[in-house]
């Protein structure tokens, strides 16, 4: 979904940490939305969104996920949400 949203989407790792079992990322994703995003036609602004994933890692395969995009922002960013303040 992202891709087709944002073909020239591109994904910079800012973090990563690992500690045991689990391994924690942040990272920057930069593009345009040039398709639609879910119900969001194109608008052909330009978002970077902060997102952070920790995964537990279990016989060298991800086991389990938990991630938290700043969803808020890339909708300020598109100017579909007010920013406040």
């Amino acid at each position: 979904m992202m891709l087709t949203a944002f073909p020239d989407l591109h994904v910079t790792v800012e973090d990563m940490i690992a500690e045991g079992e689990k391994v924690v990322v942040r990272v920057t994703m930069r593009g345009t939305q040039q398709g639609a995003f879910g119900s969001i036609p194109p608008i052909g602004k330009q978002v970077a969104v902060s997102t952070i994933d920790m995964v537990r890692i279990e016989g060298g395969k991800i086991a389990e996920e938990w991630g938290i995009d700043d969803m808020l922002g890339m909708l300020q960013q598109l100017g579909l949400v007010p920013v406040m303040g």
